[in-house]
């Protein structure tokens, strides 16, 4: 049977069997048997093709023979990068562009990319009226896209870059960078040299902005920043105004902590109508429902975390929220949640004493209170309850410990964090109480009725700073220095260029011009350097590589302080006392009376730094590490602090469904001339090297290499937090994996976490809720793709198949089938992401 392909201006021309093996083997040039791989691919897509294929599914096509591959050689993701990073090109350039033409187009497109998209309302009008648009297209670099992987590439088009109206493609990755780094560059005095610098940074992957910048920098709605903490305040007006707030901050795409400890509690007297509270928890199911409501263009709901200390005589219906069972009004579906610990608990805790709770109308001090002040008052309401002149509940400490414990087992929640640590850990503690953290628990920022703190993130991509493998890996430290000092510059512009509809967060960015800049790839580079994530050498890589970034970040800030002038808040400040993160680990043991369980090595001189300081600083804070859920797959490297979850998995992500296969794995494997002989039972074993490891001789340096999170003790995931957190004057986002589901397990490591002096955990996940779904029957690739039969219609090129895979002409970009033959490693909620489902969507506001 004759194939005819419909071309993207509909006319119908045979199928040119050599035109796709050279867009093939363009594909897969520079990689090892281009030929063969080229050859392979073409005869693999055309017994999946069908008469009357549209052009656009015939790109498709050719991407997926190449994602099916994936599990056999990393390689061939690069190839699928390639191709659809090549029709990214075609909807701009047309067809049949060749690379030459793609280098010679890119910088007259650009300005008409430009252009066009001020004359449409996309972009800002300043970037036509501020910058040299031919200078600044000139200085892209076409060939930084071979630096993405399939992921990300799709990651970018679905979550990130901008389309036209009608959803037709209008960047190309560099054309996106380049509209970001000017964005971010609009209030520089000289705005190309800046763009350019950002540019080139971001190109090259080697830090990226943050979610909600990437999406907004550069176009007319510049709402740039990540992060939001506020407090609802225990009036019915400040309430309805919360309300209010919420919608528009979700509506922006922010992310936000929402406290709601000074709420009085349920049963509590209203004086002003003789009547009594309901309570906090109707009012955070109100909030859960505008979290629903306000749905982001129908792609995903609100991101949201509430926090409640637990004094809160409300906190056991707190701790049900996410309870699947029980009156669905008093739980929240998409809300998340997270519990704010005092140090007097966790000492109670410890000496199994007895916990109070109160209404926080009746002991309106113990919010603001913090350290050993808030014991001393917390005893005094202690003893007023066992007096009977205060309304309590009385339960042991440790009981309650436990029953967050498992409710965090169970629902995911609540996430714990602790008051006093970041409390008296904060060098911006003279703008009043911290009350919570944020979504992803990072920020930690001080807020009240007149001010909702923001935050404003960025990572460095630390596996993009570090070069060779194994005893000839290193790290780059002059560009990491360079990379943190203009993420600095970078982070300190967007708080002159973002808006809000919030004006108290407005004037909390002005007065703070708070920054959150953090890390990611960290295990990609332990692995590089041949360490086990859980080893001395790689606690103190984490403890070096952290100090280094928050002193030049800190370097970077005070010296834009001289430039720019000082934080307004700046002075009674702890950085104006002199002080740095590392200083704050003596003043929280002397409030606790407990020593700080951490390595108090230093290697850099914080003298002259602290001198520094002391003269003005920037911003009111330096670093956070966010999950970077999203913006990792983008950078090609592992998220944040987090461990491999597998070495070979299928990941779900909003973007679609995809297969990773562990890079340095294969590229060790290779080395020692195993990855042929152990690819098939390494697949089998769902990713597990150990078990791979008896049926084959795998050297054990390797074993202990690639251990997965469930195979690390929880120990492992602790100390690395707590040696970055010495340097960090916000927080981790640290999700936790543990095989043991025993609760004395988990009391044991929250309670070494506290002693550690890190500040906030993140998701707990434990390895029983994991199970495998598994096939590793081969593929018949041409039943499965029969126009029309049942293959047709699973791979999409049947007649229901646009419908299922959007190989219609109005869906023609979707995304990737995972091969059959993959297992895939579900969750019980979710797919491979160390993060749960619909929290993964939403945290990814924050990245």
């Amino acid at each position: 049977m004759s194939i005819t392909v419909i071309k993207r201006d509909g006319t119908r021309q045979p199928y040119d069997g050599y035109e796709i093996a050279r867009s093939i083997e363009e594909a897969a040039a520079g990689l090892d048997d281009e030929v063969a791989r080229a050859t392979q691919l073409r005869s693999e897509l055309e017994i999946t093709l069908f008469d009357g294929i549209t052009a656009a599914q015939l790109d498709e096509a050719v991407v997926q023979v190449a994602l099916q591959n994936v599990k056999d050689d990393p390689a061939y993701d690069t190839i699928a990068s390639r191709l659809l990073v090549k029709s990214l090109y075609k909807s701009i350039f047309g067809e049949g562009v060749t690379s030459a033409e793609v280098r010679a187009f890119h910088a007259q497109a650009f300005v008409a990319f430009v252009e066009r998209g001020v004359e449409l309302g996309l972009l800002d009008t300043r970037l036509r009226e501020l910058f040299d648009l031919e200078r600044l297209g000139a200085a892209l670099d076409p060939d930084r896209d071979d630096l993405l992987r399939y992921i990300g590439v799709q990651t970018m088009r679905t979550r990130y870059m901008i389309t036209s109206p009608d959803g037709r493609a209008m960047e190309m990755p560099q054309f996106f960078w380049m509209r970001v780094a000017m964005g971010l560059a609009l209030n520089e005095d000289d705005p190309d040299t800046a763009a350019e610098r950002f540019y080139d940074k971001m190109s090259r992957l080697e830090y990226l902005a943050a979610g909600s910048t990437l999406v907004n920098a550069g176009t007319s709605y510049s709402q740039l920043s990540n992060c939001f903490v506020m407090q609802m305040e225990d009036d019915i007006e400040h309430i309805a105004k919360s309300v209010r707030d919420v919608m528009w901050l979700t509506k922006g795409t922010g992310g936000i902590g929402l406290s709601v400890t000074k709420l009085r509690s349920e049963g509590s007297p209203i004086r002003s109508n003789n009547t009594t509270s309901t309570g906090p928890i109707p009012f955070m199911h109100t909030i859960d429902s505008t979290l629903r409501a306000v749905s982001r263009g129908g792609k995903k709901f609100g991101a949201l975390c509430f926090y409640m200390e637990n004094w809160h005589l409300d906190f056991p219906a707190f701790l049900d929220l996410r309870q699947n069972s029980g009156d669905p009004y008093r739980r929240t579906r998409t809300a998340n949640t997270a519990v704010w610990i005092s140090d007097d608990f966790m000492k109670r805790v410890d000496a199994d004493q007895p916990w109070y709770l109160f209404d926080p109308a009746e002991v309106p001090y113990l919010v603001e209170l913090t350290g050993a002040a808030f014991s001393q008052r917390y005893a005094e309401y202690a003893a007023m309850a066992e007096a009977g002149e205060l309304r309590h509940k009385k339960i042991g400490a440790r009981e309650q410990f436990r029953a967050i414990l498992t409710s965090l087992q169970s629902t995911s929640h609540p996430w714990l964090t602790w008051k006093d640590t970041i409390n008296t850990r904060a060098l911006n503690d003279n703008t009043g109480t911290i009350h919570l953290s944020n979504l992803c628990t990072e920020i930690t920022l001080p807020q009240d009725r007149d001010n909702v703190s923001v935050c404003n993130l960025a990572s460095i991509n630390l596996a993009r700073h570090v070069t060779g493998r194994r005893q000839h890996a290193r790290v780059d430290w002059d560009r990491l220095a360079e990379s943190a000092r203009l993420a600095v510059r970078q982070l300190d512009n967007l708080i002159d260029i973002t808006i809000s509809s919030v004006p108290e967060s407005e004037r909390s960015n002005e007065l703070n011009r708070a920054l959150g800049l953090g890390v990611m790839g960290f295990t990609d580079i332990v692995e590089r350097f041949g360490f086990s994530y859980e080893s001395d050498e790689a606690y103190d890589l984490i403890d070096q590589v952290m100090e280094f970034v928050s002193w030049h970040a800190i370097d970077a800030s005070a010296d834009l302080a001289r430039e720019r002038g000082a934080y307004a808040n700046f002075a009674g400040s702890g950085w104006s006392r002199g002080l740095v993160p590392i200083d704050s680990l003596d003043l929280l043991a002397a409030d606790r009376g407990v020593p700080v369980e951490v390595d108090r090595t230093t290697r850099l001189d914080w003298d002259s730094l602290r001198s520094k300081v002391a003269g003005g600083i920037r911003n009111s804070t330096l670093m956070a590490i966010a999950p970077t859920a999203s913006i990792g797959l983008v950078a090609g490297t592992t998220p944040g602090l987090d461990p491999q979850f597998s070495q070979i998995f299928s990941r779900a992500t909003s973007s679609g469904k995809f297969l990773e296969v562990n890079r340095n794995l294969v590229e060790d494997l290779r080395a020692a001339g195993l990855w042929e002989e152990v690819r098939e039972d390494l697949l089998r074993h769902q990713g597990d090297l150990s078990k791979v490891a008896e049926e084959h001789d795998v050297p054990a340096e390797l074993v202990e290499i690639y251990q997965t999170s469930f195979q690390l003790s929880g120990r492992a995931f602790v100390e690395v937090a707590a040696r970055a957190q010495k340097w960090i004057d916000q927080a981790i986002s640290r999700n936790i994996y543990l095989a043991d589901r025993n609760v004395s397990t988990m009391l044991d490591l929250y309670a070494l976490a506290w002693r550690m002096g890190v500040k906030t955990t993140y998701y707990l996940h434990m390895m029983p809720r994991h199970t495998a779904e598994q096939s590793t029957v081969k593929v018949n690739k041409a039943e499965a793709v029969r126009p029309g039969g049942e293959g047709g219609a699973r791979r999409g090129f049947g007649a229901a198949a646009p419908a299922r895979r959007g190989f219609g002409a109005a869906t023609a970009t979707a995304t990737p089938v995972v091969p059959a033959d993959v297992q895939e490693l579900d969750q019980v909620e979710d797919v491979q992401c160390p993060i749960d489902p619909q929290e993964r969507l939403q945290c990814e506001s924050c990245q």
